[in-house]
C-alpha cells in the first residue's frame, strides 16, 4: 500500500474509516484511489454530494507535503491491510484503516487490558487504580488506557513504575498531546509502550473523537476493567463498545455511599466481574490458559535485576526448596518470601513437592 496517497486520502477532511474503506476495496490501491477523484461518486455507499465535499477536501490536501509531515513527526503507521496490525482490533465492527503511533505496538502474543475510570477520580479510586494497574502491569500484561486524567493517567504511571508495559489510545492526533499537562507522562508511556491515534497528524482532540477513541481501547485489549464510574460516566461507553465486541469486563466494587461508584456497583449488579486484585485479573488469562496461542511471559516486562536473573538461571528445571537455598546458600526465611512474592508476580510457579520452575522466557 503506498504510504504517500494512502495518508493523503486519510487526512481529507470528512473521509473516516468507512469511506477509506469504500474508496480501497474498489481500487485496490491508495493512488488509484486519489487519482481518480472525477469518479468517487460511482462508488456504493458514496453518494454524489459526500463525493464533492471529499473532493472539495482533497483539493486542500498536498499529497507530498502530508507524507512530509508524516516522517517529521517520527510517528510510525500500521493499516488494516498490513501484518503487523493488531489482530484483536482488527475483528472488530469498523476497525481504524490506518493507526499511528510513536513507540512500539503490542505483539499478537502479548495480553493487553484496558483500565478505565473517572476523570474525577476520588482517593480510593485512584489508588485502587494504582494498585491494580501495577500488580496487572507485573505479569508482563499490557495496560491500556485513554491517557486522561484521572484514572486513566494513574493506571498509565502505576504500569511503568512497576517495569510493565502501557498503551495510550488518544482522542486526538498522534503529536498532538491532551491534556497538555500530560506531556511529561505521553513521553514515557512512548518509551514504554506506545501512544496510539486513529485520527490523521495535527488533530485537535473534540467531543465527539472520544467515543471512537473508546472503542479502539476495547478493540486492542482482551478485557477491560472498570476502576470507577459514575451514574452517568463515559467510561460506560467504553463498556458498550466491549460488550459488542465480545471482550470481558470486570468492575472494582465502590463505597455505597461514593457517586463515583455507582456505575461499577451496578456494572457487578448486572453480572460483571469483581476485581479485588490483580490476580482477579491476570489468572483469566495466564493461569486459566485464556492467554492467546503462543504467550509467553517475557523476563524484559519484570524489569529483574542481574542478582535476580542469576537465581533464575537455577529454575530452568524443577528445583527443590532445600536444594535451592543450598546452592544460593540462603536462609531458608528470605529464600520463602522471595520465591513467594515471585510466584505472586508470575516469575516462578510451585510444583508438587516443594519444587519451583521459572515461568518467563529470555532473561
Amino acid at each position: 500500500m503506498d504510504i504517500v496517497y494512502l495518508t493523503a486520502l486519510h487526512a481529507i477532511s470528512g473521509m473516516g474509516s468507512q469511506r477509506l474503506t469504500a474508496l480501497l476495496d474498489h481500487y485496490g490501491e491508495a493512488r488509484a484511489a486519489w487519482e481518480d477523484s472525477a469518479c468517487w461518486h460511482k462508488i456504493p455507499g458514496l453518494t454524489g454530494e459526500t463525493a464533492r465535499q471529499l473532493r472539495l477536501g482533497k483539493s486542500e490536501v498536498d499529497a507530498e507535503r502530508s507524507y512530509e509531515v508524516f516522517l517529521e513527526s517520527g510517528a510510525r503507521l500500521t493499516h488494516l491491510y498490513d501484518e503487523d496490525y493488531p489482530e484483536l482490533l482488527k475483528n472488530i465492527y469498523d476497525p481504524p484503516v490506518l493507526l499511528y503511533y510513536i513507540g512500539e505496538l503490542a505483539q499478537s502474543h502479548d495480553i493487553c487490558v484496558a483500565m478505565i475510570g473517572s476523570r474525577r477520580a476520588t482517593a480510593y479510586g485512584t489508588q485502587a487504580a494504582a494498585m491494580l494497574a501495577k500488580e496487572v502491569a507485573y505479569q508482563g500484561i499490557y495496560v491500556v488506557a485513554g491517557m486522561a486524567r484521572g484514572i486513566d493517567s494513574v493506571c498509565h504511571q502505576a504500569a511503568m513504575e512497576a517495569g510493565g508495559r502501557t498503551l495510550a489510545v488518544l482522542g486526538s492526533g498522534v503529536d498532538v498531546v491532551y491534556p497538555r499537562e500530560n506531556e511529561k507522562l505521553y513521553r514515557r508511556i512512548a518509551e514504554n509502550g506506545a501512544v496510539i491515534s486513529e485520527f490523521p497528524l495535527g488533530t485537535l482532540p473534540k467531543p465527539g473523537h472520544f467515543p471512537m477513541r473508546n472503542r479502539v481501547i476495547s478493540g486492542l485489549s482482551h478485557g477491560v476493567v472498570v476502576v470507577e464510574a459514575g451514574e452517568k460516566s463515559g467510561t460506560l461507553l467504553t463498556v458498550e463498545h466491549a460488550l459488542s465486541q465480545g471482550r470481558d469486563v470486570f468492575a472494582v466494587p465502590g463505597p455505597i455511599t461514593s457517586p463515583g461508584s455507582v456505575g461499577t456497583n451496578r456494572l457487578l449488579k448486572q453480572g460483571c466481574k469483581p476485581v479485588l486484585t490483580g490476580k482477579d485479573i491476570w489468572e483469566e488469562y495466564i493461569t486459566r490458559g485464556k492467554a492467546s496461542p503462543g504467550f509467553a511471559k517475557n523476563a524484559r516486562d519484570f524489569a529483574l535485576s542481574e542478582e535476580e536473573r542469576e537465581v533464575l538461571q537455577l529454575l530452568t528445571m524443577p528445583v527443590h526448596f532445600d536444594r535451592l537455598a543450598e546452592e544460593l546458600g540462603m536462609e531458608p526465611s528470605k529464600l520463602a518470601s522471595m520465591l513467594t512474592l515471585w510466584e505472586i508476580r508470575g516469575i516462578v510457579k510451585q510444583l508438587p513437592g516443594k519444587y519451583y520452575l521459572c515461568d518467563v522466557v529470555d532473561f
